[in-house]
């Protein structure tokens, strides 16, 4: 058979989007109008290598659209795990559209469908008609399409080449015998970005040893007890959790698109059209490469083009312009990052006793210096030292050596300890939780005014990532040593870094002391330059001792109590599977979406209408359950068996898992550079995410507990701070008197909104007006309230207009925050803390309101997260100057937890009440609820 000589490739646009917004726009692009453009200057990128290098005779980009699809009705849960899409790829996607179009690509996009689905179908059917096809995509997901005539086309990434990838070397990838075995792999797996579950326990090796041995997913839970152990059990107890995983990743192959072969022929641009967004978008050197001298002014535009009409009308494929490619384009320039290979620097290694004494008389003498900790280990509680690399000079660094013994290692890190705790001696570092926490381990306690180029960053772009290697590229055009080039990737063959040679290591530690140096200089000036100098060295940079002093401190957890929790929960669960059984009158796998729907819908009949999926099953989300449950008391308790599986699962059960071998408790990770509004988050576990609004749930709570008999749990809480803070800022009168009258803050606006005195104000109207009044803060919309408060959204919009009658300050603070931050392009707290808000003019109306919505609540809540954080650096300058035994432990929200030795409890409630109240002083009252118990349930 001959060779088809019609050459077509399919982009995945959003992966593609966001392969260059995280990896090759690092160095971002920042127009002169403030514009961050990197990932549409990756992408054009991207796009270009393809069309001048593979040179295709067909071509499409596929997108996906903000209509849910099949998987989500699914499984509600799917990519429910995923951060908010980054502002900068909102505002790139709308010129990423506009760029292909000029090129004269189609973009396809369909509701219902992602654009894998949109680009296996049509991958498939242009096969048939004898195109050779090309999906260019990172996601290995697209590995289950590939056959004769269909391949998948992984662009270069960090200097990696272009794979192109066909059968032989899919099923070589996956270690598989058959293509369609991609999709067992993925659904016993599971994939975290998209939150499709899998098996726990099972990973890609594990996966493929059982696919070699059952063939399929389905063989496999046939078979399951020809396992053993563990193993065994999780295929049995999670078999529809892997069928439903399968489902997911598959990808659809039978959408409702048209193939028409001449509508993605490659044609002649719109050169006019394009040459303007790509001034528009200040690419200079692209539109150099592309067109040599400027286009002659006026020049007419390419005809466009109709596009064809397709009986299925509802498919997007536009087509402005007819497609083309700039012919005589020249290749793309090497990087010009500089590297550890290109610019001259010295990085020693201090080895012997008498290197080290003179390097610690060096450092005695600096005003500041660099320094960073090569470890074992990314836990900082667990890990130990493998060296210290010091820089305080551009281009130079100093690497000591850390050996394994214990003892000589403590002997090493404790000449360094007089220069490390000199507090007249300023400390520079990325990260440097993580090395103070390492450090106090083996005793040191480092003082010293503290500069973190990571929370430098955070403040200047609160929205972009801030590791180190994306920082020295983006300000300083340098490209550092991969950690992955020393220890390996990630896997059992990835070592730790005390297996890595010392003179590797001094390349790669010296490194990033050198550039963390450098770094410090480039943001001291812009934090000058944005006046966030106080925020800086007032909260932020103070705050890191606290964070690591409570990291290392950890909580203990009741691992009894939570054995009892888990037999209850059993027990409730129990209870509520006999009542769904009693209800439905037929047992059933309640885990089983599709097991589920027939039960409901086609035994039970509860909604002839019921929507289905288009696997065929019906849809079971939380969302459609929820507006049956007035229908049937069975609907009620299915989602009270939902809600407390995943609490076993993911608190009851998980939490004794995290618990340290070293001491028992747990360490949670405070993430201080992750929000974007200030707020501090945690990880392993996610505390601040520990259900309340539940009995069962708040019961998690009692698990926490004091260290020993001699203590107990203090809890402090913020109460109503955000409305206080809104009280404060918006001058509202009304707001004002019933906080410093100590009056009932919901009941007062309930007595305002319902034109009623406070004595006849009723609970249902306290209700409504509770959720008003936090619903204002966040710029709920009458459908937002109505959907809470389960209203019609007419009258929803009469409470929200009887709200602003009575509070015209608070619409006025509003409308003046909107305002300002249409001027600025961010909006401010009271500190200075900036959250930028690039989408507050645009013309989209959705990016539009929630850039509007983050106008009004960001300086609100950014200013609540400065009031703790100063309260928790001064609570904690406290307990270190009195010597008090006991210890902060716990930052959830707008509440502290407090180890506290039982002879210091009065002392120790008076003061942090007192430093709460006055952290930060408003105008307004602060109010502070404070409680002590035996477990954190009995103290909050």
């Amino acid at each position: 058979m001959s060779k088809p000589i019609h050459k077509l490739f399919l982009l995945d646009a959003y992966a593609l989007i966001y392969r260059a917004h995280f990896a090759f726009s690092k160095a971002p692009r920042i127009t002169s109008k403030g514009m961050n453009t990197s990932a549409i200057f990756g992408f054009t990128n991207t796009l270009l290598e393809v069309l001048q290098k593979e040179k295709p005779t067909h071509i499409g980009v596929a997108f996906d659209t903000a209509a849910p699809t099949f998987r989500h009705t699914t499984y509600t849960e799917y990519k429910s795990q995923r951060q908010a899409q980054p502002e900068d790829i909102t505002i790139a996607v709308p010129y990423v559209k506009k760029l292909v179009k000029a090129f004269g690509i189609p973009v396809l996009a369909m509701d219902g469908f992602e654009a894998d689905d949109v680009i296996g179908t049509i991958a498939k059917r242009a096969a048939r008609e004898g195109f050779e096809v090309f999906m260019m995509t990172p996601d290995k997901d697209y590995g289950q399409l590939v056959e004769e005539h269909v391949y998948l086309y992984k662009p270069a990434f960090m200097g990696k080449g272009v794979e192109i990838l066909g059968e032989k070397e899919i099923l070589q990838k996956w270690g598989i015998k058959r293509i369609d075995q991609v999709i067992d792999m993925l659904g016993l797996q599971g994939d975290a970005v998209d939150n499709i579950p899998g098996i726990p326990g099972v990973g890609e090796k594990t996966a493929q040893k059982l696919i070699e041995e059952f063939d399929t997913v389905e063989n496999l839970i046939a078979n399951a007890t020809q396992l053993k152990g563990k193993q065994k059990d999780n295929v049995e107890q999670y078999a529809q959790q892997a069928l439903l995983s399968k489902q997911l990743a598959t990808i659809d192959i039978n959408v409702p698109v048209p193939f028409e072969a001449d509508e993605l022929k490659c044609r002649e641009a719109d050169k006019v059209v394009l040459s303007e967004l790509l001034d528009e978008l200040e690419f200079r050197t692209i539109k150099k490469r592309l067109f040599g001298e400027e286009p002659v002014p006026g020049a007419s535009a390419a005809p466009k083009a109709a596009a064809k009409k397709t009986n299925q009308p509802e498919f997007s494929f536009e087509l402005d312009f007819n497609p083309a490619l700039l012919t005589e384009t020249a290749e793309l320039p090497p990087s010009d990052k500089a590297s550890i290979h290109t610019v001259l620097h010295q990085y020693h290694v201090i080895d012997t006793p008498e290197l080290r004494k003179l390097l610690i008389e060096h450092l005695s003498r600096q005003d500041e210096f660099c320094f960073d900790s090569e470890t074992n280990s990314i836990d900082a509680v667990a890990a130990e030292l493998v060296g210290l690399a010091f820089s305080y000079y551009k281009n130079e660094a100093y690497y000591v050596p850390i050996p394994a013994d214990q003892k000589e290692a403590q002997a090493i890190v404790n000449e360094f300890k007089p220069v490390l705790e000199n507090p007249a001696i300023g400390k520079i570092g990325q990260n440097l939780k993580y090395d103070i926490i390492v450090l106090k381990n083996y005793g040191v306690q480092v003082r010293g005014k503290i500069f973190d180029t990571m929370l430098a960053h955070y403040l200047l772009e609160p929205d972009m990532r801030h590791n180190m290697d994306i920082l020295a590229e983006t300000y300083l055009h340098y490209q550092t040593v991969s950690i992955e080039s020393l220890i390996g990737k990630k896997g059992k063959d990835q070592i730790t870094m005390d297996k890595v040679e010392i003179e590797k290591i001094a390349e790669y530690a010296g490194e990033d002391a050198d550039i963390t140096l450098q770094l410090k200089e480039v943001f001291l000036p812009k934090l000058r330059e944005n006046k966030m100098e106080k925020l800086f060295y007032e909260i932020e940079n103070p705050l890191v001792p606290v964070l690591a002093e409570m990291e290392r401190t950890g909580v203990k957890v009741d691992t009894v109590a939570l054995g009892e929790l888990s037999k209850i929960l059993e027990g409730d669960l129990k209870g509520l599977e006999d009542k769904i059984f009693t209800l439905s009158g037929t047992p059933f796998n309640i885990g089983s979406p599709k097991q589920l729907g027939e039960v409901l819908f086609d035994q039970m009949k509860l909604d002839p209408k019921a929507k289905k999926t288009k696997t065929g099953q019906y849809a079971t989300g939380e969302d459609i359950l929820s507006k049956l449950e007035g229908d049937h008391e069975i609907i009620r308790h299915i989602l009270d068996y939902r809600e407390l599986q995943k609490l076993k699962s993911t608190y009851i059960d998980a939490l004794p898992i995290l618990m340290s071998p070293k001491d028992g408790r747990i360490h949670t990770s405070y993430n201080q550079a992750v929000t974007a509004t200030g707020r501090l988050s945690s990880t392993n576990p996610n505390l601040q995410n520990i259900p309340i609004r539940t009995e069962r749930g708040r019961e998690i709570r009692k698990a926490f507990v004091p260290h020993n008999e001699s203590f107990t749990i203090l809890s402090a809480d913020y109460s109503q701070i955000e409305l206080r803070i809104m009280a404060a800022f918006s001058q509202d009168q009304t707001m004002l008197d019933a906080f410093q009258k100590g009056i009932d803050i919901h009941t007062s606006t309930a007595s305002k909104v319902f034109k009623v005195d406070l004595k006849e104000v009723t609970s249902d109207m306290r209700r409504k007006a509770k959720t008003i009044n936090f619903g204002i803060i966040y710029g709920i919309s009458a459908f937002g309230l109505g959907s809470r408060l389960n209203i019609p959204r007419k009258e929803a919009g009469e409470i929200i207009d009887a709200y602003f009658q009575e509070f015209p300050a608070v619409k006025k603070y509003m409308d003046s925050s909107i305002q300002k931050a249409r001027d600025c392009e961010y909006a401010e707290t009271l500190l200075g803390r900036r959250r930028y808000l690039r989408d507050i003019n645009s013309r989209n109306m959705t990016d539009r309101n929630f850039a509007e919505r983050n106008a009004i609540n960001a300086p609100i809540q950014g200013t609540a997260a400065d009031m703790i954080k100063i309260a928790m650096i001064r609570i904690h300058e406290y307990i270190e100057q009195e010597k008090l035994q006991s210890r902060m432990i716990l930052q959830v929200h707008d509440e502290l937890v407090f180890d506290a030795h039982k002879d210091e409890v009065e002392t120790l409630k008076t003061q942090v009440e007192d430093i709460m109240k006055h952290a930060l002083p408003l105008g307004v009252p602060m109010e502070i609820g404070i409680g002590t118990g035996n477990n954190w349930l009995e103290a909050h």
